[in-house]
């Protein structure tokens, strides 16, 4: 009889440390966002992510410090710890550049596929990447490299109609999704490699093998 109590005990112990360890576990992130956004501050969250000494200054801007889309895509961002891709048509906002910066600073590997028209364009935050030695790969092609999605840790997406411009968050009708789920990142993931691997600058023929060797 003692022996059977103990063992209803233990099991009842098992069934309530599993039920705990249900209710940790983080939920899969799911979100749309919406663009534009509605203007709000995002001085303080950057500045904390660039690792400014202390707590940062308040920001003198008059923008409020509610929550809004364009924060929310940079906390998205911003919480990578070991990785993020990034496949992008154009890419100047000068937001989203210090965000990509300081992930860079703190050791986060980045990698960056953009299209070599856009990338040149006034304004574009590809050559500061560079100049930080964050890699970069452009396509060689007539047609327009469109794609429009991030990577964060290989397991969260973040994919939509948004370029990363000013014009595209403050004025344009856009979209964002987000979601964690291995069923949609890891095509992306795919699309990314492959991308990645044809976009080697050994590839590159804009000088034939005749005018090198001259």
């Amino acid at each position: 009889m003692r022996a059977g109590l103990a063992l209803g005990l233990g099991l009842a112990l098992l069934l309530l440390v599993a039920a705990r360890r249900r209710r940790r576990r983080r939920r899969a992130v799911r979100a749309v966002l919406f663009f534009p956004s509605r203007p709000c501050c995002t001085e303080e969250l950057l500045a904390e992510a660039e690792g400014c000494d202390g707590r940062p200054s308040p920001c003198p801007c008059p923008l409020p410090r509610a929550d809004c889309s364009f924060s929310r895509l940079l906390r998205l961002l911003l919480s990578a710890r070991r990785s993020l891709e990034l496949c992008l048509f154009s890419f100047s906002s000068p937001e989203l550049g210090r965000a990509v910066s300081a992930l860079h600073r703190r050791g986060v590997r980045v990698r960056v596929v953009t299209d070599a028209q856009y990338m040149a364009v006034r304004g574009s935050q590809i050559g500061l990447l560079r100049m930080l030695g964050i890699q970069v790969r452009h396509d060689q092609e007539k047609g327009f490299m469109h794609h429009k999605f991030a990577i964060v840790d290989k397991k969260l997406l973040i994919t939509g109609s948004l370029n990363w411009t000013v014009e595209a968050i403050c004025n344009n009708r856009e979209n964002v999704v987000i979601m964690e789920d291995a069923e949609y990142v890891q095509p992306f993931l795919d699309e990314f490699e492959r991308i990645w691997e044809e976009y080697n600058p050994d590839n590159y023929t804009f000088f034939s093998q005749r005018k090198m060797n001259d």
